[in-house]
């Protein structure tokens, strides 16, 4: 499953660069009202460290400096070459770092993932669901005071459905997260893409 999914990104990089569209997103302003969902639920009344799972080129750290938080960083990706391609648009940045792999090398305040589960690669829902409550674990394990992530809705028309992409029940998924980690979780399915964000507190300030 890995592998497929190192081979699909790395793919959609070398066609289209470090571009929304090298991370299989529609454009930059459709990127920007996701990340904004992902961070709604961030203390900003003091400096922050932030994980991202699956970080593409770093287009996050981007949205991060324009909205004035003050923050580190370190985003890990499964494709190498994404890593590289991350690096080289943030060299010299000191509160920024990358690495290759699955999961953040360590703790953050905040783990953020978006993306990371729309393309299923042919899998059933149960064997890519099975996955996405995996990553969710890993998620929770490595956040100190919360995590979020995006996933397409079920509620999505019928006629925008792709075969190839994922589309959960948003509450199914928002139960599992309560039942899981606990009652502070809150589901986003109120800004215009035909998708949802589930942010969940694991600790309180």
């Amino acid at each position: 499953m890995l592998s497929e999914v190192d081979q699909y990104y790395t793919g959609k990089l070398r066609t289209f660069g470090a571009t929304p569209n090298g991370v299989d997103w529609r454009d930059e302003a459709s990127q920007h009202r996701r990340f904004a969902q992902l961070l709604r639920q961030i203390d900003r009344s003091r400096p922050v460290s932030i994980a991202e799972i699956g970080c593409g080129y770093g287009a996050l750290v981007e949205y991060l400096r324009l909205s004035g938080l003050e923050f580190s960083y370190v985003g890990c990706d499964i494709s190498p070459e994404m890593v590289a391609a991350a690096e080289a648009a943030h060299a010299g940045d000191a509160a920024v770092s990358f690495v290759a792999g699955t999961e953040p090398p360590e703790s953050a305040d905040y783990v953020l993932a978006s993306g990371i589960f729309n393309v299923r690669f042919g899998y059933d829902d149960a064997v890519w669901t099975n996955f996405v409550h995996s990553t969710l674990d890993t998620m929770a394990a490595k956040a100190r005071r919360g995590f979020a992530f995006n996933a397409l809705t079920g509620f999505a028309d019928a006629d925008r459905k792709e075969a190839r992409l994922w589309y959960p029940d948003p509450g199914q998924l928002f139960n599992h997260c309560i039942a899981r980690y606990g009652r502070n979780v809150v589901l986003m399915h109120d800004y215009p893409l035909y998708e949802f964000t589930i942010s969940v507190t694991t600790a309180r300030p």
